[in-house]
């Protein structure tokens, strides 16, 4: 029987299922393509909402690139004229071919391609870092350059790149090449304050931009890259070397031939000269960074007119360069009674050093911190007629000792301080309490650390010369705060914006008090340490010097003017000779004699008494021996010649030996002389003239042996006053 067939159904197709992966690839491109799409969206809204909020090209031209100041000394001379220089703007067509095949070679060989940002730079940029690890190599366009110098800033932030990127397509839109490359090379920072290549070839070649050598236009198209580092002014061999690179540049993207470059040299280029700076910019780089808490203005040109007499400051920097030894810096500060800096010198030379040691440097000011101790005794109740006791003192296991070795017995307070006694400092430093000198010193205006060490009566804490200035000032201000500025007034776009006003209600001490400082520190001046700084009208002043000769100080001040002077070694280095009864008080002589020529003279408030007799004169006079027992040297630190036996030697002086005063006679005021009148003088008794030395100070003072006179009068010195007899003599005074 035959089998029966049976139907078969058909059998499904068997499909492999998909890979999770494939869909997840699939859906992520998909997003990617979306969100690409929105970008590309999203940037071509954003530059064209940028191009049509972008300035005209005329616009753009006259925007400013920065702040223009014009700094005016007192009498409205122009001193100095910085920020942003502006040459002739140059249209393209009078730009050298040159210069502009220069800038592009260097800057930007796909200008011409790309549409404002170029994506190989950006690519290599990338590859640079990630090779080097840190961004080497700038993948910005000449149009993103210059829309950064016109719209941005130099921020290195993402968030700034993208605002650079969008604005740079939106030039490209709005602007054609020539136009933005025109932009450009009469915009861009080209170092010196130079804006644009016009101004830039002024300063470096003397000459306009629409005439440039091949030469000439790599050493420019070169300083873009950093202004600072290849400034012909500031490193020739730099500016060269990078000139030499972008005529390497232009070979090579074929804007000049091999016989172009090889004719090429920029070695040979003449740059124009330099304008000499002087002293005049050390007043200038205090003053100015002033601006920035006086006035809002950041925009607008400034005419800045300052304190600065040019006459003054002449006079300044030829005392300092005269009279500071070789080898060493100097520095002045003269203020007038308001606290007007009338002059200002950092250094020897602003060209070889900017660094201002006027105002920045810190050195030790030796006995001229001896101010702060004495004002501290005068407002304690004693008096400059007052007797202490020139004796061996230790404190603390400190035993300072006087410059002369020597200790003179009871002596006023007036000579102490006129022969710069350092123990008289010391127990008067440890009497009114050394906190007290300290605190008294901040309140004169010392803005550095003032330690309180039984040391610091001699002047161990550092200080700046305008703050020891000004403090001198404040005495001559008869006790008000002098506090020194240098910017008068500021007018921008004719309109005064500051004007700069005197505060003179800030009183340091009792007018009394800073008289009396005063008479002390006249006598220095006549008959103490400061004798060099005599000007031949009434000076008061106090003279400096540190330890080893490292420091040498004068201050003081006449007819309205205070100035201060310092001398040494920037490195600190002891300076042979270098006494601040010296070099430092000839300095402040020289200069106050052009200072006050025009002033009438002024007398103090108290006249000049002369101390109760001749002490031997400290380390600071002309006779003392320094304290490194260093000898037989001149004002610059040279050698003398061994002297001869029995003949004078150069730089001895005689003079009239003085006697000590009977405390009986009142003292006499030394007489100031009043101009376009003369004085009747009573025949001078004769008097032997001797020598100035050892055995005659030996001889007066009675030190030279049992054989040596001494005056009976001095055998019995009058009482130092008790403190009751002090505390009565200060009740007297009116209540301050």
């Amino acid at each position: 029987m035959p089998r029966a067939s049976s139907s078969r159904s058909p059998r499904p197709r068997s499909s492999k299922p998909r890979s999770p992966w494939r869909r997840r690839i699939v859906v992520t491109l998909q997003i990617l393509i979306g969100l690409a799409v929105l970008a590309v969206g999203a940037l071509a809204i954003a530059v064209f909402v940028a191009k049509s909020q972008l300035p005209s090209f005329d616009e753009l031209k006259s925007s400013p690139n920065g702040q223009m100041i014009r700094v005016h000394a007192a009498d409205g001379t122009v001193i100095v004229s910085l920020g942003p220089s502006y040459g002739e703007w140059l249209p393209y067509d009078r730009i050298p071919e040159v210069m502009r095949d220069a800038t592009i070679a260097v800057e930007d060989r796909r200008f011409r391609q790309h549409p404002g940002v170029d994506p190989i730079g950006i690519a290599r940029s990338v590859e640079v870092r990630l090779e080097k690890g840190r961004w080497k190599q700038g993948g910005s366009t000449i149009t993103q350059q210059i829309t950064r110098t016109i719209f941005l800033n130099n921020q290195k932030k993402f968030g700034r790149k993208v605002r650079e990127a969008i604005l740079a397509l939106a030039m490209e839109l709005k602007f054609s090449k020539d136009q933005i490359l025109e932009l450009y090379l009469n915009k861009v920072y080209y170092g010196g304050g130079a804006y644009g290549i016009d101004a830039a070839s002024r300063k470096f070649f003397g000459h306009g931009a629409d005439h440039l050598s091949l030469s000439e236009a790599a050493v420019i198209a070169g300083l873009v890259k950093a202004p600072s580092n290849y400034s012909p002014t500031a490193d020739a061999a730099a500016a060269v070397g990078r000139a030499g690179v972008v005529i390497d540049q232009m070979k090579r993207n074929g804007f000049i031939t091999a016989d172009q470059a090889a004719n090429a040299d920029p070695q040979t280029l003449k740059l124009a000269p330099e304008p000499r700076q002087n002293s005049v910019r050390y007043f200038t780089d205090w003053a100015l960074p002033q601006l920035d808490m006086l006035i809002d203005e950041q925009t607008a040109p400034l005419d800045v007119w300052t304190t600065l007499d040019l006459n003054m400051q002449r006079a300044a920097d030829a005392a300092i360069r005269a009279n500071a030894p070789e080898g060493t810096q100097g520095a002045l500060v003269s203020l007038d009674r308001d606290g007007a800096v009338r002059a200002m010198v950092g250094g020897k030379d602003y060209v070889s050093t900017n660094y201002n040691r006027a105002v920045t440097a810190v050195r030790q000011p030796g006995s001229a911190f001896k101010l702060f101790v004495y004002l501290a005794a005068l407002e304690a109740g004693h008096k400059p007629e007052d007797q202490v006791v020139d004796e061996p003192v230790t404190i603390d296991g400190w035993s300072p000792r006087n410059d002369s070795r020597r200790n003179s017995g009871s002596v006023s307070l007036r000579t102490a301080f006129a022969y710069s006694l350092n123990t008289v400092a010391a127990k008067l430093g440890q009497e009114v309490g050394f906190q007290t000198v300290a605190d008294m010193a901040r309140r004169f205006g010392i803005t550095t650390p003032v330690n309180t060490h039984p040391s610091m009566v001699l002047g161990t804490s550092e200080v700046r010369v305008i703050d020891m200035t000004s403090a001198f000032a404040s005495i001559a201000n008869k006790g008000v705060k002098v506090t020194p500025y240098g910017i008068t007034k500021v007018v921008a776009n004719g309109q005064i914006i500051y004007t700069h006003e005197v505060d003179r209600s800030h009183v340091l001490v009792a007018p009394y008090i800073a008289a009396e400082m005063t008479d002390l520190l006249q006598t220095t001046v006549n008959t103490g340490t400061g004798r060099a700084a005599q000007i031949g009208r009434p000076v008061a002043g106090k003279t400096g010097t540190t330890t080893s000769l490292k420091d040498g100080w004068f201050l003081g001040f006449s007819s309205g003017i205070t100035t201060g002077v310092w001398m040494g070694r920037d490195n600190a280095k002891p300076v042979a000779g270098l006494h601040g009864g010296a070099a430092p008080a000839k300095a402040f002589a020289d200069y106050m004699k052009v200072a006050v020529a025009d002033r009438p003279i002024e007398q103090f408030d108290t006249q000049v008494t002369l101390p109760e007799w001749q002490l031997e004169p400290d380390e600071e006079s002309y006779f003392g021996q320094p304290d490194n027992g260093t000898a037989g040297v001149d004002a610059d630190g040279n050698p003398l010649p061994a002297p001869v036996p029995g003949e004078s030697q150069p730089g001895d002086e005689t003079m009239e030996i003085p006697t000590r005063r009977d405390p009986a006679t009142p003292p006499q005021p030394l007489q100031q002389p009043v101009p376009g009148t003369t004085t009747p003088q009573a025949p001078a008794p004769v008097v032997p003239q001797q020598r100035l030395d050892q055995a005659w100070i030996d001889r007066v003072t009675g030190r030279g042996g049992a054989g040596a006179a001494r005056d009976p009068r001095a055998a019995a010195p009058p009482p130092r006053p008790s403190a009751r007899d002090r505390q009565d003599r200060q009740d007297d005074r009116p209540y301050q």
